[in-house]
């Protein structure tokens, strides 16, 4: 079964900010990407042909760099 679910990353740990449907001490495979890299693989398929930190402004909302 797979699923994507959102968590906290604090004091070096996640922490899923829902319940997950695992049994304690279950075994997990885990992959992580933050949503700026799915905004990032996501410029090639939006065409966008503009500053790529103006889409992530826009996707994520202020970015410190811009």
């Amino acid at each position: 079964m797979g699923f994507t679910f959102e968590a906290i990353y604090e004091n070096g740990v996640l922490r899923p900010t829902q319940p997950l449907p695992f049994e304690e001490n279950e075994r997990v495979c885990v992959t992580v990407e933050s949503p700026l890299d799915l905004v990032r693989r996501s410029f090639g398929a939006l065409e966008w042909k503009g500053d790529p930190k103006v889409l992530e402004h826009f996707a994520l909302g202020p970015i410190e760099e811009l």
